[in-house]
């Protein structure tokens, strides 16, 4: 479903945008492959490590930006919404900046998407948005309403859009594994554990690139995808 289609990825110079852009480059022939995000950096080294494929395209803009978001979808078939701010504790200190980012951002998605009549969305959730006791969890909560909510406002358009909600990534920018890694190979004597029975849910990228994937192929509106994955203690 994806082969000479236009496929644009918010968020896409992000752990998951970089590995996806990989692996769907990888199995599918898509017309454009658009890269949208605010780092004009890491666009410069994604576009470096994948020079030889002449269907990506890369987009600077921000998905508080509605009307670059409107400019960015057009003709775009689907749209993978994984732009957000992540960090819990950040979220905590920067709330305006969150919301504007995770709830404001989703709003954009959806308005921009209906604008251009895009076929599909899916926005990338998480656990945290299930009975959330953080603000990150929240912005999140809300992002996913607004997505299930957007199916109908779609009307004779035809977009459709579903949420994909997953756990923690092993190995993204940001997870505790790597910062783990790094204290011990500085022989800390202490990690930051929030708690000694907290458990997590684990999912690698491949296995959420691939979710995300077959989610497609599956949704026909208003889903939240939840993949069965295991949870173990920290």
């Amino acid at each position: 479903m994806f082969n000479n289609k236009n496929i644009l990825v918010t968020g896409g110079t992000g752990s998951f945008g970089n590995r996806f852009i990989k692996v769907f480059l990888k199995k599918f022939k898509p017309k454009k492959l658009i890269v949208y995000s605010r780092d004009e950096l890491k666009q410069y080294e994604m576009k470096m490590l994948f020079k030889e494929y002449k269907c990506l395209r890369f987009f600077l803009g921000d998905v508080r930006d509605r009307e670059r978001l409107r400019f960015a979808l057009r003709e775009v078939d689907y749209v993978i919404h994984a732009a957000a701010l992540k960090q819990v504790d950040t979220a905590e200190y920067n709330p305006i900046e969150c919301l504007k980012t995770n709830i404001n951002g989703a709003e954009n998605v959806i308005d921009a998407s209906l604008h251009n009549k895009v076929k599909k969305v899916i926005a990338l959730s998480t656990d945290k948005a299930v009975n959330p006791i953080n603000l990150y969890g929240v912005t999140k909560l809300a992002s996913d309403k607004l997505f299930i909510s957007a199916n109908l406002l779609s009307g004779n358009l035809g977009t459709k859009f579903s949420v994909v909600r997953y756990g923690n990534v092993v190995g993204s920018r940001g997870s505790v594994f790597p910062l783990f890694k790094k204290l011990i190979k500085e022989n800390k004597k202490i990690l930051p554990i929030t708690h000694p029975d907290m458990t997590r849910f684990w999912i690698t990228l491949d296995q959420g690139i691939d979710f995300v994937v077959k989610s497609f192929s599956k949704m026909i509106g208003g889903e939240i995808f939840i993949p069965v994955i295991p949870s173990i203690r920290i």
